[in-house]
């Protein structure tokens, strides 16, 4: 019975909870590792992105035989020019907008108190059942909306706070462009034989899983983005270059970010001219049409495979547990877990089948 893979993988989830549970009870003891991991996570995450995303220029440098460290010394130059070319760019008509914005806001949330009132008051004309269920609706969704509140509000305060870590992010950076061969490397070569070759192959899967999908979410991200914002100045809706750029950041979020992202343009297009609801419907409808059927299958292809549903379980759960760091981090902790399980079992299977011939 022992040998029994559900007799296996039983004595390893009561031992695994088991050393949760006594963990928990001796966890001040770690106070001090958790709080050298917490400043130093976020610098390594943005340290790792931009890895990715620069990685392509620095193949790309060196086949042309460029020196590493030259290569190096050209993505940063690269990097500043663009920064500082998106903001002399996009920096001013950004601050008129949310200068409008903010002038704006009274009036705005005026408006919104009288479209609730207007609900309200048209929701006592409908039938009881009706009614009862516009309230649940309408409870579920303040929830919803509470949540996603507090996980801005997270984000923000993360980010405010992750501005004096970001002088770790460049040393991060740099380490990766120079050394990242080194790194699984030193991993495997702690290990022998068959054991040495499973984990070098794992690690390959997780860095190849990890490069597909920052790259290719950052690359869809942008391209709705410039679609949106393209489709919003055609309809003439306000504030169109902040909801772009908002859009930008939510649709990093697979499947449920262009929903959150479309929230706010619906809104304003409401209160701007109730007629740019179709337009903004008919805007984000064409832009996920065209990243469903065109964009996604050739960027990302097959290399997460993971269904719609999984995801957005994955992104529920990861912003109950860890707020908004827990959305963006839940979809690619998730895909590594599944390359390592999905290896764990291939072994298993070649060990099996290897017994198996031996018979």
């Amino acid at each position: 019975m022992t040998r029994k893979l559900w007799f296996q993988v039983g004595v390893g989830l009561l031992l695994a909870i088991l050393i949760v549970k006594y963990f928990m009870e001796i966890s001040f003891i770690f106070e001090p590792v958790v709080i050298i991991i917490k400043a130093i996570i976020l610098p390594l995450l943005l340290g790792g992105v931009l890895y990715y995303m620069t990685e392509p220029v620095q193949k790309l440098l060196e086949k042309r035989k460029v020196p590493r460290w030259a290569s190096i010394l050209i993505i940063f130059v690269s990097l500043g020019l663009i920064i500082w070319g998106f903001t002399a760019i996009v920096g001013p008509p950004v601050a008129e907008q949310v200068n409008n914005l903010v002038e704006n806001a009274p009036k705005l949330a005026k408006e919104l108190d009288l479209v609730k009132d207007n609900l309200l008051q048209q929701k006592n004309n409908l039938p009881q059942n009706l009614q009862e269920s516009i309230n649940s609706a309408a409870n579920s969704l303040q929830d919803v909306a509470i949540k996603f509140g507090k996980w801005i509000v997270q984000f923000l305060q993360s980010f405010f706070q992750a501005m004096f870590l970001l002088i770790l992010v460049p040393f991060f950076f740099i380490f990766m462009l120079k050394d990242h061969e080194k790194f699984a490397p030193i991993i495997y070569n702690l290990f022998t034989g068959e054991r040495r070759n499973w984990i070098k192959k794992t690690l390959s899967d997780i860095d190849r899983v990890l490069r597909s999908y920052i790259q290719g979410q950052l690359l869809i991200s942008a391209i709705l983005a410039l679609m949106i914002l393209i489709g919003y100045w055609i309809i003439g809706l306000q504030y169109a270059l902040l909801l772009a750029i908002f859009a930008l950041f939510m649709n990093l979020i697979p499947f449920v970010g262009p929903w959150i992202a479309v929230t706010p343009a619906l809104i304003i297009a409401y209160l701007q001219d109730p007629k740019l609801v179709i337009g903004v419907a008919i805007v984000t409808l064409v832009a996920q049409q065209i990243d469903s059927n065109l964009i996604t299958p050739n960027v990302m292809g097959k290399s997460l495979d993971i269904h719609p549903l999984t995801v957005i379980t994955i992104i529920l759960a990861a912003g109950n547990i860890a707020g908004f760091v827990g959305i963006i981090v839940g979809v690619p902790a998730y895909a590594v877990i599944k390359v390592i399980v999905i290896n764990i079992y291939e072994q298993r299977q070649q060990i099996k089948h290897a017994a198996t011939k031996d018979i």
